[in-house]
């Protein structure tokens, strides 16, 4: 079996502000475009796709921005995996030395 391969970040984790992104949009977005599309009248689908794009277009630019403040700002996206102790070996692994 391959191992999975990490990625070392500096910075944003890009691909967590995109994955992110999409859920928060989706959960917002959709319930948002439902609600004002019941105040205007749409005839055709053609009509109620453009609505939907013209109404999510800003919510998922809003979304992504707000997303990639909170990422930069709190250094989501992580993976909540600390950064490795010096531990005196090069490869981050533990001395297995007795002390006792």
């Amino acid at each position: 079996m391959q191992p999975v391969e990490r990625a070392e970040y500096e910075g944003i984790d890009y691909g967590w502000v995109m994955q992110t992104t999409f859920v928060v949009t989706i959960l917002v977005g959709a319930p948002v475009v439902a609600v004002l599309s019941a105040f205007v009248t749409l005839d055709s689908w053609p009509a109620r796709a453009a609505f939907a794009v013209r109404v999510g277009a800003p919510i998922w630019f809003v979304t992504a921005v707000a997303v990639a403040a909170y990422a930069r700002r709190t250094e989501a996206g992580d993976g909540g995996v600390a950064e490795e102790a010096d531990t005196g070996s090069e490869d981050g692994e533990e001395d297995d030395t007795d002390t006792a």
